[in-house]
């Protein structure tokens, strides 16, 4: 393996852990700027996952050693995904790091322990939120799938890192093809991150509870870890989104000063995307469980007329 891909595996996964709870915060501030209030600092997840670690861990007696590996294999595959979506630096692809395939099975393995964490301790709401997540995840996966293909008929590749490459050449949006894809890989991080009009990441309340129930069972590091796999991934998802779209800045050579400039304008373009999150979620009330096919198809039916117009243009 070259070393500038070591160097990245190292930046990468730091600069992740470092900035993924700092958009929660953001999207939580702007969203109690909309309803007249203050709202909590931006370092106030940081402060959260910093006192949970400090906390000792509370097992159910029904709970098996699902319950105990759920936190770190979640943790493990998200933050294996985020090497596969580089943040401030494009390095040249090794070992199979990169294959968006791969990378739609990771977050499919972090969902599916998640779903058995739920179910594993016998409680009632944990296995109502796996069950709502799984058939959710039932609607949104082929959805998913489709929005993944478009993006390999847009840049030619099945290999993000190439994407990342071929965007960053290009500095900015090109086609309305990308503006489609945009608004369909929004949809995805909505729906993947749990998010309004999905659900409410916020609310313990038995009726809409989908991500929160299947953690309700979850306590002091193993919550922190995740929550904090919940922040990586939504981070990920919003790079994935950002370099993309809005490529320029972008590192494609392994510099101090490079990475520099990289860095702070992903957390300027991150603070920017979670801004427009929070406006969203507050612009917008849940929708009906029965509704939420009507979201997805919209990131279907933009996927599949890019692959049309890719394939007949």
């Amino acid at each position: 393996m070259a070393p500038d891909f070591v160097l990245y595996i190292i930046f990468n996964t730091l600069f992740v852990l470092a900035a993924a709870p700092l958009w929660i915060s953001v999207i939580k501030k702007v969203k109690a700027w909309t309803q007249g209030r203050q709202g909590p600092s931006v370092f106030q997840t940081y402060y959260m996952v910093a006192k949970l670690l400090r906390k000792e861990v509370v097992y159910s007696s029904t709970s098996s050693r699902i319950t105990r590996f759920t936190p770190l294999v979640t943790m493990a595959a998200i933050l294996t995904a985020a090497l596969f979506v580089p943040l401030i630096f494009v390095p040249e692809p090794a070992g199979g790091i990169g294959n968006i395939i791969l990378f739609l099975y990771l977050l499919a393995l972090a969902r599916f322990f998640m779903a058995l964490a739920g179910l594993d301790a016998g409680s009632t709401f944990g296995g109502m939120g796996s069950s709502r997540e799984m058939s959710i995840s039932a609607i949104i996966e082929p959805t998913t799938i489709i929005v993944f293909a478009a993006l390999a008929f847009v840049f030619r590749t099945t290999n993000i890192f190439d994407m990342f490459a071929r965007s960053a050449a290009t500095g900015t949006i090109t086609t309305p093809i990308l503006i489609l894809i945009g608004i369909s890989l929004f949809i995805i991080l909505i729906v993947e991150t749990s998010r309004i009009p999905v659900d409410n990441p916020e609310t313990h309340l038995e009726l809409t509870m989908i991500h929160e129930g299947m953690i309700l069972e979850q306590s002091g590091r193993n919550l922190a870890l995740m929550e904090l796999a919940a922040a990586v991934k939504l981070t990920v998802l919003m790079a994935l989104l950002i370099n993309l779209i809005v490529p320029f800045g972008l590192a494609t050579t392994l510099t101090a000063t490079g990475l520099l400039i990289a860095a702070v304008l992903f957390v300027v373009k991150g603070t920017i995307l979670a801004g427009i999150i929070g406006l969203f979620e507050s612009s917008m009330a849940k929708m009906r469980f029965f509704q939420l096919p009507s979201l997805f198809a919209m990131a279907f039916f933009f996927s599949a007329l890019i692959i049309i117009i890719e394939v007949f243009a």
